[in-house]
């Protein structure tokens, strides 16, 4: 069943300005940024998503968590760092078109902390607001069918834009509370996820430190897709808050000056282990001379991170 949405104007819109602001970023020739402002959004995204659902700990506990520091605080909000810090460092090992993924990534998330983690819930389940309850959730006898359907929606509806679904996703979850506790958690992680396989960048960009920012609007957001019945609003909001976490993380980002390693650096990211020729690497950096780039692949043979097959032009090359 195909999740009830419409594809708006200002949606339109926003996945344009997005995909805009991604094409800038890979134009910077810049992938990875420096280790010390990856960390830093790392543990800021960390933070905020926990301070979401209530976390105490601060920015500095949290980044002396993230150093393996001992901290002083409630023990509850200490495990809730160390499951998220773990959880994160597994995102390369993911695929969120995975129910099992998902299974094992709640797992990780409330260890200590639930003893159903990893595990569908089996009770009801309902989103108090104040003394009322705003969201009753579908009974836990139909949680594994529309989690089933959510997944095949996210791994067969190729043609809508990944930005979408993502956005889709994590409102279904929610929507879906699928867990009887960390539901927050894990659809923000999902969508982090989701975002992350569609453009690395996204490894590297707080989002969540946003949505902390503007909690009353992303709860408003959920609120008001509950009750028109479709995640329009929630897509709407979530694909904002990306376009101005993507803006913000663009005006911090100071990319080192181009060098043969950091071209290699870039162009291992983009071919992976898929076989590439010189004039496919002339294609992401259209600024060199064939020479340079005769010459950046030739210190990459040279220093053993490219194999390369056949000779002058025909040659082939693999990280």
């Amino acid at each position: 069943m195909y999740p009830p949405f419409q594809l708006t104007s200002k949606i339109l819109s926003l996945v344009s300005d997005i995909s805009l602001l991604l094409g800038k970023y890979e134009g910077l020739h810049a992938p990875i940024p420096q280790p010390r402002l990856r960390k830093q959004n790392r543990v800021r995204t960390i933070k905020d998503s926990l301070a979401i659902e209530g976390n105490t700990l601060n920015l500095e506990q949290v980044t002396a968590i993230f150093e393996g520091k001992r901290v002083g605080g409630p023990k509850q909000d200490i495990r809730e760092v160390q499951n998220t810090i773990k959880l994160y460092e597994s995102l390369h090992d993911l695929n969120p078109t995975r129910s099992k993924n998902l299974l094992w990534a709640h797992g990780v998330l409330m260890k200590d902390l639930a003893q159903d983690g990893g595990r569908y819930r089996l009770g009801a389940v309902g989103i108090l607001k104040g003394h009322h309850v705003s969201h009753l959730a579908p009974p836990a006898k139909r949680v594994p069918e529309l989690m089933e359907n959510l997944f095949n929606f996210l791994k067969s509806k190729s043609e809508l834009h990944a930005l979408i679904r993502a956005c889709v996703f994590h409102y279904e979850l929610e929507f879906i509370h699928p867990f009887s506790d960390g539901n927050g958690r894990i659809g923000r992680f999902w969508q982090y996820l989701i975002l992350t396989k569609y453009n690395p960048a996204f490894e590297y960009i707080p989002i969540e430190s946003l949505i902390k920012e503007r909690q009353a609007t992303y709860y408003r957001a959920l609120e008001s897709s509950d009750k028109k019945g479709d995640s329009t609003d929630f897509i709407e909001f979530s694909l904002e808050t990306i376009r101005d976490a993507l803006k913000d993380f663009l005006i911090h980002l100071k990319p080192e000056p181009e060098t043969p390693k950091s071209r290699l650096d870039l162009a291992q990211n983009k071919f992976g282990q898929t076989e590439f020729s010189r004039k496919d690497y002339l294609l992401i950096f259209k600024t060199i001379s064939t020479a340079t780039a005769s010459r950046d692949l030739a210190l990459g043979v040279a220093e053993k991170k490219l194999k390369k097959t056949g000779t002058q032009a025909t040659a082939k090359y693999r990280f």
